[in-house]
């Protein structure tokens, strides 16, 4: 069992996580975040509480972040009381938030220069997977490392994918979420296409869910037509969030990215009419709002 320390066991994902780490047997020290009802039952499980990322990461042999992005991460670990500050050599720092590969890869040279391993090993599910500790993981690490870590990671996860070494695990996370946005996306849209044109849109999900164009995904949009926005419990502007990470990595690599940036152009007007803190299946209340489309049943 390892010393763990833990940031972001308020989030709909980390609390799920940080919950199977306890009943897995890990000792689990926390930073408690403005939300204390969020990680009240972790504490009576037996988590202890670190006053900082400093302290937390000065008891830990591992710790694990699990926040928004990149600017997120650069904060707790890089703050004059940041988890750099406290970590001691030898120490693995586990980033399983959905960041940025160049703030990674600046985030491991700073970490590596203490003589801490600092992994990207982001999520895939749900935060209902989450709570079921069935996660899916994509770490990106030397063997070594990796072999260190595993364990752990399978106490909140059901598959653990070694995509490559440092930096491709924050890689692989942005395609998959910019092809599950693409899905998503198109779906909303040709909904909206779709009423407008008179077709009933029943006999439209009948036809895909019995081909090759079916998916969880479509399937999560498609439960809109119940009137059921919750099939997809993933914030639309947190999915914003991560196509831009992608079309920014497009970008630097000089790759055109046509379907990316019309992606996020997509989520990015669905947040501007008023959806961001809504799920991703609100894309379609946005078509609604563009197009003049009833799909939704109220």
């Amino acid at each position: 069992m390892a010393r763990i320390g833990f940031m972001g066991a308020s989030g709909l994902m980390g609390h799920g996580m940080a919950k199977n780490l306890l009943a897995k047997g890990h000792a689990l020290a926390l930073t408690v975040h403005r939300n204390r009802d969020r990680v009240a039952d972790l504490l009576a499980a037996g988590a202890t509480e670190a006053a900082d990322g400093a302290a937390l990461a000065a008891a830990s042999e591992i710790v694990l972040l699990c926040v928004t992005g990149s600017p997120q991460v650069e904060a707790l670990m890089l703050g004059e009381r940041g988890v750099l500050a406290g970590a001691n050599a030898g120490a693995i720092v586990v980033d399983c938030s959905t960041s940025e590969p160049d703030s990674t890869a600046r985030l491991r040279e700073r970490a590596a220069a203490r003589g801490v391993a600092f992994v990207d090993a982001p999520l895939a599910r749900t935060p209902v997977e989450a709570e079921a500790g069935r996660l899916n993981v994509m770490v990106g690490a030397e063997p070594g490392v990796l072999a260190r870590i595993e364990p752990v990671l399978r106490a909140f996860a059901e598959n653990v994918f070694h995509v490559g070494g440092p930096g491709a695990g924050h890689t692989v996370k942005l395609l998959n979420n910019f092809i599950a946005q693409a899905i998503c996306t198109a779906t909303a849209e040709a909904f909206a296409v779709g009423q407008r044109a008179g077709i009933d849109l029943r006999r439209l999900v009948e036809l895909v869910s019995a081909g090759a164009v079916n998916s969880g995904l479509f399937q999560a949009m498609a439960a809109t037509l119940q009137g059921r926005l919750d099939g997809l419990k993933f914030e639309l502007d947190n999915a914003r969030k991560d196509v831009r990470y992608y079309t920014h990595l497009a970008e630097s690599l000089a790759v055109p990215s046509v379907v990316g940036e019309a992606v996020h152009q997509s989520l990015t007007l669905a947040s501007a009419l008023g959806h961001g803190h809504k799920f991703v299946p609100s894309l379609v209340e946005a078509q609604e709002q563009l197009s003049g489309a009833k799909i939704v049943p109220r």
